[in-house]
């Protein structure tokens, strides 16, 4: 990915160890060369997320560490590189589409996972945004459910189903309005038979999961939407 600077930065095979050895200690003052880290965003079950500053041009970034024991799942990117399945999802979704969070690079340290994404300069997460006005007006809130639904849709066409929508899990720029869908760490592939795992939080799962113990991706997800569209417009879960 090129930065504003002219440099370049390394692709992510490079940045990383090979699977199952543990990766050289010299990433972690390279990331720390390249990276201002800044406050605490958030924090959740798979990791913490700091606002970062990108020293080469001074881009805003955000970077989410996740302990390397609470990677779960692995996949394979394109080049055949093994990397956590979150990447691999962000991989396929993150492709310049403006309504999904960029993943500009990651690497591998000794302990976790460090993944480097874009971050708006003024930004607030759904949840927040619709905190500080208590309720969306109609138009406000039709405007970025559309933002969201194609950010959904963009997803499924890449075969990736995201599992945990919610205001959370929406960023919203300030300046521009766009939504751009957040953290798929409970992401999966998309399949059309049933689910029998569930990921993500629980009040938004659907009636199928609480009763028999499977859903399908596509219709959990109209089901998390119309939770999100109900809290966007009334204020409340």
């Amino acid at each position: 990915m090129a930065l504003a600077s002219g440099h370049r930065l390394l692709p992510s095979s490079q940045l990383r160890a090979a699977p199952g050895r543990r990766p050289a200690s010299a990433t972690a003052p390279a990331l720390q060369e390249r990276y201002r880290l800044g406050s605490l965003l958030g924090r959740g079950g798979f990791g913490r997320v700091f606002a970062a500053t990108r020293l080469s041009d001074g881009a805003p970034v955000a970077i989410k560490r996740v302990p390397r024991n609470r990677v779960r799942h692995w996949g394979e990117l394109p080049d055949g590189t093994s990397a956590p399945l979150e990447i691999v999802l962000l991989a396929r979704v993150s492709t310049g589409f403006p309504g999904v969070v960029q993943l500009l690079e990651w690497l591998e340290l000794p302990n976790c996972i460090v993944m480097v994404l874009e971050r708006p300069e003024r930004c607030q997460d759904l949840h927040h945004f619709i905190r500080a006005r208590r309720f969306l007006p109609e138009e406000v809130a039709r405007e970025l459910f559309r933002q969201v639904l194609e950010a959904v849709r963009h997803c499924t066409s890449c075969g990736v189903l995201h599992r945990d929508i919610k205001p959370e899990n929406i960023l919203v720029d300030l300046d521009t309005g766009q939504a751009k869908l957040i953290d798929f760490g409970c992401g999966t592939y998309l399949q059309d038979t049933v689910y029998t795992h569930f990921a993500g939080t629980l009040s938004y799962s659907p009636p199928e999961w609480n009763d028999f113990g499977w859903y399908h991706g596509k219709a959990a997800t109209v089901w998390s939407l119309g939770i999100l569209l109900h809290q966007m417009v009334c204020g409340e879960h």
